[in-house]
């Protein structure tokens, strides 16, 4: 045997090696199609009761979205008090209570890397009418000891055997706190205030950050320059991991990057035309990170409101104050100035804006006039501190000429105003579930924005329409490593194989959606090449994540086929190693060239069969990669064997 052929079964075997060492990613199932194909397109429709009003959501399982409310009184109970947070079945449109156990209200969340999601924070104990309860460990007619430092753990589950754990609390109290999924999976716990009201105040600002869990060598909060200093408006500070692995963060007028690594923060120039945070409260989003733009990170922010330090003050008509219409980007890995992007058709307050898997973003719920918020002033609309639902959604095309971004075609109004305490989240099927409005301190039924619990789906234009059903993706992906081949059959490619030019493999994590935010939403398209068969059929060749976990943290998430714009059913798939710590990163495999059969014949700029041979021999030994260590040893060594193997074949 030549000495080339010596180095390339080397190569093979140690691949095989890191495959069986690593343990095997099961290939999934192929996806089937939607639960009904005469959905109402463009348009809501109301299909069940969230038993608890929908303040916060997310979806744990493919089936099951998780609601989080307040302590009120809703009108269901469990374990002798109201209950304030639910399950719901997405299939059987039926929710069942759950003991959140504390006060939740206005608090956050994310998930964490190993698939646990954590809602962090919340308000003292109350009784009726949102009142503070003389006692604060439990008792009286809601049963709800304080949840200021509440940590809360779930993991999510499709039996109903599945409840919310406390854990060991945070440093200090956090009311309206931000949660960022870091890149070895833990989460950054930013800003709050200690105990509430409609804006922050000095006398109770929490300007600090922590992490869960908690890391033992300095578990004391870190002080935020830009938290002390964006008084009053600076709760639920927006956030996001960049690829850099730096977060930026965005409150009142101010914004920041954080090198929480290295524990400094450095100021960033102001945010332009309206204040973004709560109780402003404009519609943000990450636009999804593609091969294209190199998968850097563009974050947009739409809507809010440009009222000034001294008017976040309820003595005044704010419920009829216009909300902004401007939308502004910013790339901070690349440059730190905010860019003026096309205005939303109308000023919107407390708009969800939600990653679509066709790379679109639609944009529901909020108000027209006001802001998030609610008390007793005579101003209030009830106890609103907004009016004029904006009951239109509208969808934003990154990819549409500038002026026309935003279009309203063939969409139609939903019948129920969203407005504070509202959210929305994507589902598996490209639906958008939509739930929630209470802007009360307690349940109401008697004002014009009562206490809701009907819960929408809005069906985009993809919906009716037949879907791909991909075979051979995987339930757990790596950053970086071998590629893995997908099948499409002709139906799927709607029977024209230019279609290939136009289908994308992406994942999409929907997020913690509360206060206008869907916490950890993110949308990464993987890089693909595709051959395509004489018989209308194709294989695509899909790389893994990008080696860079910052990109996109692991924990669980929607993988879908997208083929000219119809998305597949998406299933919820692992990134990552599935545990909390360093993720490992691997080498990039080559991709073969894109190709075509003609007239009977492959036409293939892929290299030689040699080459072609040796790859997908290498594909074949990791293409199930599973990325579950058990020692040091593994995570340092494997990859590296891992990497110089892959290295050794594009060499070879």
């Amino acid at each position: 045997m030549s000495s080339p052929s010596l180095q390339r079964a080397a190569s093979l075997f140690v691949l095989s090696l890191v495959a069986s060492t690593l343990g095997q990613s099961t290939t999934a199932s192929a996806p089937g199609q939607p639960f009904r194909a005469d959905a109402p397109v463009g348009q809501f429709d109301i299909v069940g009761d969230s038993i608890a009003s929908a303040q916060q959501i997310f979806l744990g399982t493919p089936s099951r979205v998780y609601v989080i409310d307040k302590t009120e009184n809703n009108p269901t109970q469990i374990k002798g008090h109201p209950a304030w947070a639910a399950e719901y079945d997405i299939i059987a449109n039926k929710g069942r209570p759950m003991d959140i156990v504390t006060n939740s209200f206005c608090a956050g969340g994310n998930v964490l890397g190993n698939g646990t999601w954590i809602n962090v924070g919340g308000n003292q104990g109350v009784t009726y009418g949102g009142i503070t309860s003389k006692t604060q460990n439990g008792g009286g007619p809601y049963d709800d000891p304080d949840g200021g430092q509440s940590v809360r753990l779930l993991d999510p589950c499709d039996d109903g055997n599945c409840d919310w754990r406390l854990v060991a609390p945070t440093t200090t109290r956090r009311w309206y706190p931000t949660l960022e999924t870091l890149e070895d999976g833990s989460v950054i716990v930013i800003g709050g205030c200690e105990w509430g009201g409609f804006v922050n105040s000095a006398q109770q600002n929490n300007p600090t950050y922590e992490f869960f869990p908690l890391p033992k060598d300095n578990p004391d909060p870190i002080q935020s320059p830009m938290l002390s200093n964006t008084l009053p408006a600076n709760l639920f500070p927006l956030t996001w991991l960049l690829p850099s692995g730096k977060v930026i963060m965005q409150a009142n007028w101010g914004t920041a990057m954080l090198d929480y690594k290295n524990r400094k923060e450095y100021k960033l120039p102001d945010m332009i035309h309206a204040v973004r945070t709560y109780p402003a409260s404009a519609g943000t989003a990450m636009l999804p990170l593609t091969p294209a733009n190199n998968w850097t990170a563009t974050i947009m922010f739409c809507g809010g409101s440009n009222l000034q330090d001294d008017q976040w003050k309820p003595n005044w008509n704010i419920p009829a104050y216009a909300a902004s219409k401007s939308c502004v980007s910013i790339t901070p890995d690349v440059s730190t100035n905010y860019v003026e992007e096309d205005d939303l058709p109308e000023g919107r307050s407390m708009g969800n804006m939600i990653l679509l898997p066709n790379g679109k973003i639609l944009m529901l719920n909020g108000a027209a006039t006001g802001v998030a918020g609610y008390g007793n002033e005579s101003m209030a609309i009830g106890q609103s501190y907004a009016d004029n639902p904006v009951l239109m959604p509208v969808v934003y095309d990154p990819s549409a000429p500038k002026g026309q971004k935003w279009n309203r075609d063939g969409l139609s109004a939903s019948k129920i105003p969203r407005m504070y305490h509202s959210s929305a989240v994507l589902l598996p099927d490209g639906s958008v579930f939509v739930s929630g409005s209470n802007p009360n301190a307690d349940y109401n039924t008697n004002v014009k924005f009562a206490t809701e619990y009907r819960v929408e789906r809005f069906y985009p234009s993809y919906f009716n329409k037949r879907r791909p059903q991909p075979e051979g993706l995987l339930t757990q992906y790596a950053y970086g490593g071998p590629y893995f081949n997908v099948t499409l059959s002709k139906d799927d490619l709607f029977g024209n194989s230019d279609n290939l030019n136009n289908t994308e493999v992406v994942i999409v994590r929907p997020g913690f959606s509360t206060h206008a935010m869907n916490m950890g939403q993110r949308m990464i398209q993987l890089e693909n090449s595709y051959t395509g068969n004489s018989d209308g059929t194709a294989v695509l060749h899909v790389s893994q994540l990008p080696p860079n976990p910052a990109i996109f943290a692991p924990g669980p998430a929607l993988i879908f086929v997208v083929v000219d714009g119809v998305p597949s059913i998406g299933i919820q798939v692992m990134i990552g190693s599935g545990q909390l710590g360093p993720q490992p990163t691997l080498a990039i495999a080559a991709l073969p060239a894109s190709a075509t059969a003609t007239t009977g014949n492959s036409h293939s700029t892929a290299g030689d069969a040699g080459d072609a041979g040796s790859r997908s021999q290498a594909s074949s030994a990791l293409r199930t990669l599973s990325v579950g260590f058990d020692s040091l040893a593994q995570v340092v060594l494997l990859p590296f064997l891992a990497a110089w193997s892959m290295v050794s074949l594009a060499i070879l």
